[in-house]
C-alpha cells in the first residue's frame, strides 16, 4: 500500500507539471483570463482555469492506481470515492465555465447546492454522529444532518475563494490543509482518504510551481471551488468512518479563510458597510500594507495555516481519546492568537485593539507601581 501512496503522489505531481502549461495555453485560447482592477494585485492580464490542471492530474492518477487498490475497501468508502469524483466533476465544470464566462453569483450558488444534494442524496454522504466537545458521540437526526451537511459543503466550497488574492496563496493554504488531513487520516487508519489526499496534494504542488509568485497562471474559480469542495468532503467525512466527525476539527482546518471571513464581517459591520461589500481589508491586504513583500505575505499566511494544521491534529487526536481538556486548551490558544494577530495587523480596524490596549494598561499600571516603590 505504501508503494501506491508514493507512486500516486509522484505521478500526480509530474502530471500537474506537464498539464499546467497546456492548460495555460488553452485558457488563453478560449479567453479564460483575469483582467486587473483596483482590488487586484496583478497588473497584467493573466490566464486562469488552473484548477483544471489540478483536477485532471488528480483524476488521471486516481484511475491509474485504481486497479491496485485492495479488495477490502468497504461499501461506505466506495460511496465516498464516487461522491468525491462526481461532486468534484460538477464543481470543476462550474468553476471552468465561471472562469470563462463570469457566471452570475445566484447561478453558481444554485449549482453548488445541487452538487451538495447529489453528494448527500445520491451517495448517502451525511453526518450521522458528532463528537461534540465535552460530550460523547451523539446521534444526529436526518432533519438536522442533511441541511447541515449541504450547508457545510456549499460554505467550504466557497471558502478558498476568499483568500485567493495573491500568487500561490489559496493553493498553498489548501495544500497545507490537505496535508494535515493526510496526517490525520493515517493516524486514524483511513487509508483510502489518505490516498485521495496524497494524489490531490501532488497535483497542487505541481501546479504551485507555476502559481507561486510571480505566477504564470491563476487557478481561478475552477481551482478555488474544486479545492474548497475537496476540503469540505475530506475534512468533514474522511476520518475513521465517513459518519464520525469531530465537530471542531474541520473548522480549524479552514481556519485561515474562516477567520478572515469572520473578521471581514465584523469590520464591515462596525464600519456600517454592507457585509458582502468588497474591500481591501483582508489578511493579505493588511500584511502588504504593513510593508511585507508579496512572497513574505504568502509565506506568513502559510505559517498561520500550518499553525491551524497543528492545532487540528492535536484536537483530533484528543477527540479520539475523549480528552476534552485538550479541546478546551486548543480553543483558548486559537482564539487568543487570532485576536492578537487581528489587532496587530488591523483586520478589524486600525483603532480597534481592545486586547492590546488591555495589556498596555496592565504594563502602565505595573510600571507605575514599580515607580512608586
Amino acid at each position: 500500500m505504501w508503494m501506491i501512496y508514493t507512486i500516486g503522489f509522484i505521478v500526480s505531481l509530474v502530471l500537474a507539471l506537464g498539464l499546467t502549461p497546456l492548460v495555460k495555453k488553452f485558457a488563453i485560447k478560449v479567453g479564460a483570463v483575469d483582467v486587473p482592477n483596483a482590488r487586484k494585485v496583478h497588473t497584467t492580464i493573466m490566464p486562469r482555469l488552473g484548477g483544471l490542471a489540478i483536477f485532471l492530474s488528480f483524476v488521471l492518477t486516481f484511475f491509474l492506481v485504481l486497479p491496485f487498490l485492495p479488495d477490502s475497501i468497504s461499501v461506505r468508502e466506495v460511496n465516498f470515492i464516487k461522491a468525491f469524483l462526481v461532486g468534484g466533476t460538477m464543481t470543476i465544470l462550474l468553476g471552468a465555465f465561471d472562469d470563462r464566462f463570469d457566471l452570475p453569483a445566484k447561478l453558481k450558488f444554485l449549482v453548488q447546492i445541487a452538487t451538495a444534494c447529489v453528494v448527500v442524496f445520491g451517495f448517502d454522504i451525511r453526518i450521522e454522529f458528532a463528537n461534540i466537545p465535552f460530550h460523547t458521540y451523539a446521534s444526529v437526526e436526518s432533519w438536522i444532518a442533511i441541511p447541515f451537511t449541504i450547508l457545510w459543503i456549499v460554505g467550504v466550497t466557497n471558502a478558498i475563494n476568499l483568500i485567493d488574492g495573491l500568487d500561490g496563496l489559496a493553493a498553498g493554504v489548501s495544500a497545507i490543509a490537505i496535508g494535515t488531513i493526510t496526517v490525520m487520516a493515517f493516524l486514524m487508519g483511513n487509508f483510502v482518504v489518505a490516498l485521495l489526499c496524497l494524489l490531490l496534494l501532488g497535483s497542487i504542488i505541481g501546479f504551485l510551481y507555476f502559481n507561486f509568485h510571480p505566477a504564470k497562471i491563476f487557478m481561478g474559480d475552477s481551482g478555488a471551488l474544486f479545492l474548497g469542495f475537496s476540503l469540505a468532503l475530506l475534512s468533514l467525512l474522511g476520518f475513521k468512518q465517513v459518519a464520525i466527525v469531530s465537530f471542531l476539527t474541520p473548522l480549524i482546518l479552514i481556519g485561515v479563510p474562516l477567520s478572515d471571513t469572520l473578521f471581514a464581517i465584523v469590520r464591515r459591520w462596525m464600519q456600517k458597510k454592507p457585509i458582502f461589500s468588497p474591500d481591501k481589508g483582508h489578511l493579505h491586504h493588511c500584511l502588504r500594507e504593513i510593508g511585507f513583500s508579496h512572497r513574505q505575505t504568502v509565506l506568513i499566511i502559510y505559517g498561520i495555516a500550518a499553525f491551524f494544521g497543528v492545532l487540528a491534529v492535536i484536537q483530533s487526536s484528543a477527540a479520539m481519546y475523549n480528552a476534552n481538556w485538550v479541546t478546551f486548551v486548543v480553543i483558548c490558544v486559537m482564539v487568543f492568537f487570532l485576536q492578537i494577530g487581528a489587532e496587530v495587523i488591523g483586520l478589524i480596524g486600525k483603532t480597534k485593539r481592545p486586547l492590546l490596549n488591555f495589556f498596555a494598561r496592565l504594563r502602565m499600571k505595573a510600571g507605575a507601581e514599580r515607580g512608586s516603590k
